[in-house]
């Protein structure tokens, strides 16, 4: 029977993970298999491979075709090297210690990678980090300096008004002073006007006064007349 390792489709939209199984190449891609080898989770980063590797080697070298997929994980994992190291001592290239220590030392290697790997993520998302938080402190501060602005446009404005409304009123008042100014010289000028009328009644009464002296002489003609008239008599 053609057996194949493949991935078996689980998880939701936009967010599946694999099982690596061995299957029937004849059976459907999610329908019944022979053994479940492990997971593989494309979401994380870096990806999530968790296989068995004494289980995925067998099965390789019992023949098990694996897809071009499961191919890069096996190899990602040291399954397809260590398949070709054991070709290699079968065939009388090497020696089995010889494959051993070929072996242990792509593992170091390929460790070695991974935690670089694993570093310059963890840095880079430490550096993005620091960058975004730097951004929101960016933005706050801009939000900041323009509530200040807006405040002090505001301050601005309410003195302009008083300002405005002073100015208002200053001549306001000046028109009220020089109104009041303004009706002074009139009721002087009617008080200059009443003061003729009494200096006119003043040689009125003068002449009233001297009217009584004149009228005297012609008192004293009238008594000479009965004087004068006696005289005729006698």
């Amino acid at each position: 029977m053609p057996t194949k390792i493949r991935l078996q489709r689980h998880g939701k939209k936009r967010y599946a993970y694999y099982h690596v199984v061995v299957a029937d190449a004849r059976a459907p891609r999610d329908g019944k298999f022979i053994e479940k080898l492990g997971t593989y989770n494309p979401n994380d980063n870096p990806a999530t491979i968790d296989i068995s590797f004494d289980r995925s080697l067998h099965w390789v070298k019992e023949g098990a075709q694996p897809t071009d997929t499961v191919r890069a994980l096996l190899s990602y994992k040291g399954v397809m090297h260590k398949d070709h190291l054991d070709r290699g001592v079968t065939k009388g290239a090497l020696t089995q210690e010889q494959a051993d220590k070929k072996f242990e030392a792509w593992m170091k290697e390929k460790e070695a990678k991974v935690d670089g790997k694993k570093d310059g993520l963890a840095k880079a998302a430490a550096t993005e980090a620091k960058a975004r938080l730097a951004a929101e402190t960016e933005t706050k501060n801009k939000k900041a300096a323009e509530v200040l602005a807006k405040q002090s446009e505001l301050a601005a404005a309410v003195e302009a008004e008083a300002a405005e409304a002073a100015a208002t009123e200053a001549p306001a008042e000046e028109n009220a002073t020089e109104e009041v100014a303004a009706e002074a010289p009139a009721t002087e000028e009617v008080k200059e006007e009443a003061a003729p009328e009494a200096k006119a009644e003043e040689p009125a009464a003068e002449e009233a006064k001297d009217a009584p002296a004149e009228e005297a002489p012609a008192a004293e003609a009238k008594e000479e007349a009965p004087a004068a008239e006696e005289k005729k008599e006698d």
